[in-house]
């Protein structure tokens, strides 16, 4: 598609970190058409990780998290709409129709629409949270001040970094988690081990094994949650926490190919022309095409963003991109990268039990993921071999004596092998 001829008018669904990311770049590249960028929020694009960090302790304000000042929109010529939501999309005709009964035709749109708080059926109530939104946090954050306790269900990343956010606040935390032990998912044992007994030393009451049972409002006004064995934790806040649901209504609706996610190519390209999709919301090919998954991290969904608006303007670059993320609890930041199953081998640099390590994930001894704490450079080291698909030699890995860079680059012969 050349931008110059054959696109007027873009249209961007969501305006968090893809969707932003996506409108900077069209105008970077110098497209100069029209740029549409909505958002069904009130406050323009911000960092969304702040919500379950320093916005919702008040450490940080909110016009202190915002992606780029206000005037920005205006100075890019980026029509700018927050407030609104998509309810309508005729991929075929190209019209896109707002709550507000405002249509709006495109060239090409790009469905950046995230994700949603999963909910549990029959929990609610005044003081039952899930947080998504700065609006999320605002509220959350209230009812801690006013109870003093809270209970969190759902002993995921942003469970475990709530419950470390309030405790900063003085509050009396309880985690339930469905699982034997917290982020089971998605660090081994060994690692799961040293985030809980990080909770615990900061008077965090970490209980797995809960099957949740009801959540009921006891005499006093506080919440009773019972579990299947007969266990019993009452609050006066409750946190459900128990992930997130790619936003696809919109897709589904307009006849859009979706599993788990708006299925895309490797150009974030959905299956109906003229129509891409980025973020959260997004199922797309992994960096060496094998397999497929939907990143819920920040950086993931900046760099597909951006590489979306790279093929909306018929400059596609290949996406290598390995996903990752971080988790700031008690002063310690757990990096992400890559995949970083349970049931994967891990080979650990470092020590995890003094806080101080990488964990490599290797499949058939090929990096596939990692997890470190304390260690930014070696998690930089690792997504570079991953994206590459090279091979290493396990016990090379696990001895610190021979640097990473050069393990996993293949600079010391016989360390590591290219993929072929």
């Amino acid at each position: 598609m050349n931008p110059s001829t054959e696109l007027s008018t873009v249209v961007i669904v969501g305006s968090g970190v893809a969707g932003a990311s996506a409108a900077q770049t069209l105008r970077s590249e110098g497209f100069r058409g029209r740029v549409v960028l909505i958002g069904d929020e009130a406050t323009p694009p911000y960092r969304r990780p702040t919500v379950s960090k320093d916005l919702l302790s008040g450490a940080t304000a909110a016009e202190k998290t915002a992606l780029k000042p206000d005037s920005f929109w205006k100075e890019q010529n980026i029509e700018l709409i927050t407030g609104a939501t998509a309810v309508e999309l005729d991929a075929r005709r190209q019209v896109l129709t707002l709550s507000s009964g405002e249509t709006l035709h495109f060239s090409a749109l790009l469905l950046a629409t995230g994700g949603r708080a999963r909910r549990l059926d029959g929990v609610s109530g005044v003081d039952v949270f899930t947080l998504r939104s700065m609006a999320d946090a605002d509220s959350l954050r209230e009812s801690i001040r006013r109870t003093g306790s809270l209970l969190v269900i759902g002993g995921g990343l942003i469970g475990c970094e709530v419950a470390a956010t309030a405790r900063s606040l003085d509050a009396d935390v309880t985690v339930l988690e469905r699982d034997p032990s917290l982020l089971s998912r998605i660090v081994p044992p060994d690692v799961s081990t040293m985030i809980a007994a990080l909770h615990s030393e900061n008077d965090v009451n970490v209980c797995t094994n809960v099957t949740l049972a009801s959540l009921d409002v006891g005499d006093d006004g506080s919440a009773v949650a019972t579990a299947a064995d007969g266990r019993t934790w009452s609050a006066g806040t409750v946190l459900v926490s128990v992930g997130t649901v790619p936003e696809v209504s919109l897709a589904v609706a307009a006849g859009l190919r979706v599993h788990n996610g708006i299925t895309v190519d490797g150009l974030f390209r959905t299956s109906a022309a003229g129509v891409f999709a980025a973020g959260d919301a997004a199922n797309v090919p992994g960096a060496r095409g094998d397999e497929r998954y939907r990143s819920e991290h920040w950086n993931g969904a900046q760099a597909q963003g951006i590489a979306a608006a790279h093929s909306i303007l018929g400059k596609p670059t290949p996406f290598t991109d390995v996903p990752w993320g971080w988790s700031t609890q008690y002063g310690h930041t757990v990096q992400f990268a890559g995949e970083t199953r349970a049931d994967v081998d891990y080979v650990v640099r470092g020590s995890i039990a003094d806080r101080d390590f990488t964990a490599v994930a290797v499949r058939e001894d090929t990096p596939v993921g990692a997890i470190a704490v304390g260690r930014p450079k070696d998690l930089r080291t690792v997504r570079t071999m991953i994206a590459r698909g090279g091979t290493v030699d396990r016990v090379a890995l696990a001895d610190e004596s021979v640097a990473l860079a050069d393990v996993l680059a293949g600079e010391r012969e016989g360390l590591a092998t290219p993929a072929r």
